[in-house]
Protein backbone atom coordinates (compact mmCIF):
# COMPACT_ATOMS: atom_id res chain seq x y z
CA UNK A 1 0.00 0.00 0.00
CA UNK A 2 2.79 2.37 0.96
CA UNK A 3 4.66 1.47 -2.22
CA UNK A 4 1.51 2.29 -4.15
CA UNK A 5 1.26 5.74 -2.61
CA UNK A 6 4.98 6.29 -3.17
CA UNK A 7 4.62 5.38 -6.85
CA UNK A 8 1.61 7.70 -7.22
CA UNK A 9 3.51 10.55 -5.57
CA UNK A 10 6.48 9.98 -7.88
CA UNK A 11 4.15 10.01 -10.89
CA UNK A 12 2.54 13.22 -9.62
CA UNK A 13 5.90 14.93 -9.17
CA UNK A 14 6.96 13.72 -12.59
CA UNK A 15 3.86 15.31 -14.14
CA UNK A 16 4.70 18.62 -12.47
CA UNK A 17 8.43 18.76 -13.10
CA UNK A 18 8.22 17.40 -16.65
CA UNK A 19 5.89 20.34 -17.38
CA UNK A 20 3.10 18.04 -18.56
CA UNK A 21 1.01 20.23 -20.94
CA UNK A 22 -2.36 19.01 -19.66
CA UNK A 23 -1.52 19.54 -16.00
CA UNK A 24 -0.05 22.99 -16.54
CA UNK A 25 -2.94 23.98 -18.79
CA UNK A 26 -5.30 23.21 -15.90
CA UNK A 27 -3.11 25.22 -13.51
CA UNK A 28 -2.98 28.11 -15.98
CA UNK A 29 -6.77 28.21 -16.39
CA UNK A 30 -7.26 28.09 -12.63
CA UNK A 31 -4.91 30.97 -11.84
CA UNK A 32 -5.88 33.18 -14.80
CA UNK A 33 -9.63 32.93 -14.11
CA UNK A 34 -9.25 33.51 -10.36
CA UNK A 35 -6.81 36.39 -10.83
CA UNK A 36 -9.13 38.08 -13.35
CA UNK A 37 -12.10 37.72 -10.99
CA UNK A 38 -10.07 39.19 -8.12
CA UNK A 39 -8.79 42.15 -10.14
CA UNK A 40 -12.24 43.08 -11.48
CA UNK A 41 -13.85 42.84 -8.05
CA UNK A 42 -11.11 44.40 -5.93
CA UNK A 43 -11.60 48.16 -6.35
CA UNK A 44 -15.44 48.31 -6.21
CA UNK A 45 -15.48 45.98 -3.21
CA UNK A 46 -12.93 48.08 -1.32
CA UNK A 47 -14.87 51.27 -2.06
CA UNK A 48 -18.12 49.69 -0.86
CA UNK A 49 -16.36 48.44 2.26
CA UNK A 50 -15.13 51.99 2.89
CA UNK A 51 -18.62 53.45 2.39
CA UNK A 52 -20.19 50.95 4.78
CA UNK A 53 -17.55 51.71 7.41
CA UNK A 54 -17.44 55.50 7.13
CA UNK A 55 -20.96 56.57 6.22
CA UNK A 56 -24.33 56.28 7.87
CA UNK A 57 -27.35 55.83 5.62
CA UNK A 58 -30.73 54.17 5.79
CA UNK A 59 -30.44 50.48 4.98
CA UNK A 60 -26.75 50.24 5.96
CA UNK A 61 -27.52 47.57 8.57
CA UNK A 62 -29.47 45.56 5.98
CA UNK A 63 -26.68 45.79 3.37
CA UNK A 64 -24.04 44.80 5.93
CA UNK A 65 -26.00 41.75 7.05
CA UNK A 66 -26.77 40.77 3.47
CA UNK A 67 -23.07 40.81 2.57
CA UNK A 68 -22.17 38.79 5.64
CA UNK A 69 -24.85 36.26 4.70
CA UNK A 70 -23.51 35.98 1.15
CA UNK A 71 -20.13 34.91 2.53
CA UNK A 72 -21.64 31.72 3.93
CA UNK A 73 -23.68 30.69 0.89
CA UNK A 74 -22.30 27.45 -0.62
CA UNK A 75 -20.50 28.02 -3.89
CA UNK A 76 -22.71 25.47 -5.62
CA UNK A 77 -25.72 27.69 -4.88
CA UNK A 78 -23.94 30.66 -6.43
CA UNK A 79 -23.10 28.42 -9.35
CA UNK A 80 -26.78 27.56 -9.75
CA UNK A 81 -27.70 31.26 -9.72
CA UNK A 82 -25.06 32.14 -12.33
CA UNK A 83 -26.11 29.14 -14.42
CA UNK A 84 -29.73 30.35 -14.44
CA UNK A 85 -28.56 33.84 -15.39
CA UNK A 86 -26.39 32.63 -18.26
CA UNK A 87 -28.51 29.82 -19.62
CA UNK A 88 -30.13 30.40 -23.01
CA UNK A 89 -33.45 31.32 -21.41
CA UNK A 90 -31.82 33.45 -18.68
CA UNK A 91 -31.58 37.26 -18.60
CA UNK A 92 -27.88 37.13 -19.60
CA UNK A 93 -28.25 34.26 -22.07
CA UNK A 94 -27.47 36.47 -25.07
CA UNK A 95 -23.91 36.89 -23.77
CA UNK A 96 -23.26 33.16 -24.43
CA UNK A 97 -20.93 32.97 -21.43
CA UNK A 98 -22.16 29.62 -20.14
CA UNK A 99 -19.35 27.01 -20.15
CA UNK A 100 -16.75 29.70 -20.87
CA UNK A 101 -14.03 31.31 -18.78
CA UNK A 102 -16.03 34.56 -18.76
CA UNK A 103 -18.88 32.75 -17.06
CA UNK A 104 -16.47 31.27 -14.51
CA UNK A 105 -15.04 34.74 -13.84
CA UNK A 106 -18.57 36.10 -13.27
CA UNK A 107 -19.30 33.31 -10.79
CA UNK A 108 -16.03 33.78 -8.93
CA UNK A 109 -16.64 37.52 -8.74
CA UNK A 110 -19.90 36.81 -6.90
CA UNK A 111 -17.99 34.58 -4.47
CA UNK A 112 -15.07 36.96 -4.08
CA UNK A 113 -16.95 40.25 -3.59
CA UNK A 114 -18.67 39.50 -0.23
CA UNK A 115 -15.36 38.39 1.30
CA UNK A 116 -13.56 41.53 0.14
CA UNK A 117 -16.38 43.87 1.17
CA UNK A 118 -16.87 42.36 4.63
CA UNK A 119 -13.16 42.15 5.48
CA UNK A 120 -12.37 45.63 4.12
CA UNK A 121 -15.36 47.08 6.02
CA UNK A 122 -14.02 45.52 9.23
CA UNK A 123 -10.58 46.96 8.49
CA UNK A 124 -11.89 50.47 7.72
CA UNK A 125 -14.06 50.39 10.84
CA UNK A 126 -11.01 49.76 13.01
CA UNK A 127 -8.91 52.60 11.60
CA UNK A 128 -8.43 55.95 13.28
CA UNK A 129 -10.80 58.25 11.38
CA UNK A 130 -8.41 61.16 11.89
CA UNK A 131 -6.35 59.93 8.91
CA UNK A 132 -9.41 60.51 6.71
CA UNK A 133 -10.52 63.73 8.43
CA UNK A 134 -7.03 65.24 8.37
CA UNK A 135 -6.61 64.51 4.67
CA UNK A 136 -9.98 66.08 3.84
CA UNK A 137 -9.29 69.09 6.10
CA UNK A 138 -6.03 69.68 4.25
CA UNK A 139 -7.98 69.81 1.01
CA UNK A 140 -7.15 66.37 -0.37
CA UNK A 141 -9.72 65.00 -2.86
CA UNK A 142 -11.79 62.05 -1.66
CA UNK A 143 -9.77 59.47 -3.60
CA UNK A 144 -6.49 60.76 -2.14
CA UNK A 145 -8.02 60.66 1.34
CA UNK A 146 -9.14 57.05 0.78
CA UNK A 147 -5.64 56.18 -0.39
CA UNK A 148 -4.22 57.70 2.80
CA UNK A 149 -6.53 55.48 4.85
CA UNK A 150 -5.61 52.42 2.78
CA UNK A 151 -1.93 53.04 3.46
CA UNK A 152 -2.71 52.89 7.18
CA UNK A 153 -4.51 49.58 6.61
CA UNK A 154 -2.24 47.90 4.11
CA UNK A 155 -1.79 44.75 6.22
CA UNK A 156 -5.48 43.98 6.94
CA UNK A 157 -6.41 44.87 3.36
CA UNK A 158 -3.74 42.51 2.03
CA UNK A 159 -5.12 39.84 4.33
CA UNK A 160 -8.56 40.40 2.80
CA UNK A 161 -7.15 40.07 -0.72
CA UNK A 162 -5.31 36.85 0.13
CA UNK A 163 -8.36 35.34 1.81
CA UNK A 164 -10.60 36.20 -1.16
CA UNK A 165 -8.12 34.81 -3.70
CA UNK A 166 -7.71 31.61 -1.72
CA UNK A 167 -11.50 31.13 -1.55
CA UNK A 168 -12.12 31.48 -5.28
CA UNK A 169 -9.04 29.50 -6.34
CA UNK A 170 -10.18 26.44 -4.39
CA UNK A 171 -13.95 26.57 -4.97
CA UNK A 172 -15.35 23.74 -7.05
CA UNK A 173 -19.15 24.01 -7.06
CA UNK A 174 -19.54 27.17 -9.11
CA UNK A 175 -16.75 26.32 -11.57
CA UNK A 176 -18.20 22.86 -12.18
CA UNK A 177 -21.70 24.18 -12.92
CA UNK A 178 -20.83 27.30 -14.89
CA UNK A 179 -17.61 26.16 -16.57
CA UNK A 180 -18.63 22.61 -17.41
CA UNK A 181 -15.12 21.24 -16.77
CA UNK A 182 -14.14 21.39 -20.47
CA UNK A 183 -10.56 20.21 -21.04
CA UNK A 184 -8.24 23.01 -22.11
CA UNK A 185 -10.97 25.63 -21.78
CA UNK A 186 -12.68 25.71 -18.39
CA UNK A 187 -11.11 22.83 -16.47
CA UNK A 188 -9.40 24.24 -13.40
CA UNK A 189 -7.60 22.61 -10.48
CA UNK A 190 -10.59 21.79 -8.19
CA UNK A 191 -12.80 20.46 -11.00
CA UNK A 192 -9.91 18.45 -12.47
CA UNK A 193 -9.16 16.87 -9.08
CA UNK A 194 -12.83 15.84 -8.74
CA UNK A 195 -12.86 14.39 -12.27
CA UNK A 196 -9.54 12.53 -12.09
CA UNK A 197 -10.40 11.06 -8.70
CA UNK A 198 -13.70 9.73 -10.04
CA UNK A 199 -11.78 8.17 -12.97
CA UNK A 200 -9.21 6.61 -10.67
CA UNK A 201 -6.33 8.65 -12.14
CA UNK A 202 -4.89 9.57 -8.79
CA UNK A 203 -1.48 10.70 -10.08
CA UNK A 204 -2.83 13.78 -11.82
CA UNK A 205 -5.20 14.49 -8.93
CA UNK A 206 -2.28 14.31 -6.48
CA UNK A 207 -0.16 16.55 -8.72
CA UNK A 208 -2.87 19.22 -8.77
CA UNK A 209 -3.50 18.76 -5.07
CA UNK A 210 0.19 19.37 -4.41
CA UNK A 211 -0.07 22.67 -6.25
CA UNK A 212 -2.93 23.76 -3.98
CA UNK A 213 -1.05 22.49 -0.94
CA UNK A 214 2.06 24.49 -1.82
CA UNK A 215 -0.09 27.54 -2.51
CA UNK A 216 -1.85 27.12 0.85
CA UNK A 217 1.53 26.93 2.60
CA UNK A 218 2.77 30.06 0.79
CA UNK A 219 -0.42 31.99 1.57
CA UNK A 220 -0.41 30.93 5.21
CA UNK A 221 3.23 31.90 5.52
CA UNK A 222 2.41 35.27 3.96
CA UNK A 223 -0.56 35.73 6.30
CA UNK A 224 1.54 34.84 9.33
CA UNK A 225 4.28 37.22 8.28
CA UNK A 226 1.82 40.06 7.67
CA UNK A 227 0.09 39.47 11.00
CA UNK A 228 3.45 39.43 12.74
CA UNK A 229 4.40 42.76 11.22
CA UNK A 230 1.00 44.22 12.14
CA UNK A 231 1.23 43.27 15.81
CA UNK A 232 2.70 45.95 18.08
CA UNK A 233 6.20 45.21 19.32
CA UNK A 234 6.62 44.73 23.07
CA UNK A 235 9.87 46.70 23.21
Amino acid sequence: MNEGWLALTQQALSLLFSLDPEVWSIISVSFSVSFAALMITLLPSMVLGFILAFSRFRGRWLVTNLIQTLQSIPTVVIGLLVYLLLTRMGPLGDLKWLFTQKGMILGQMMICAPVLIAMSQAAFTSVDRRAWETSRTLGAPWYSAIWAVCRELKVPLLLAIIAAFSRILTEVGCSMMVGGNIAGVTRNIPTAIALETSKGDFAQAIALGLVLLVLALVLNFALGTLRGKAEPRSH
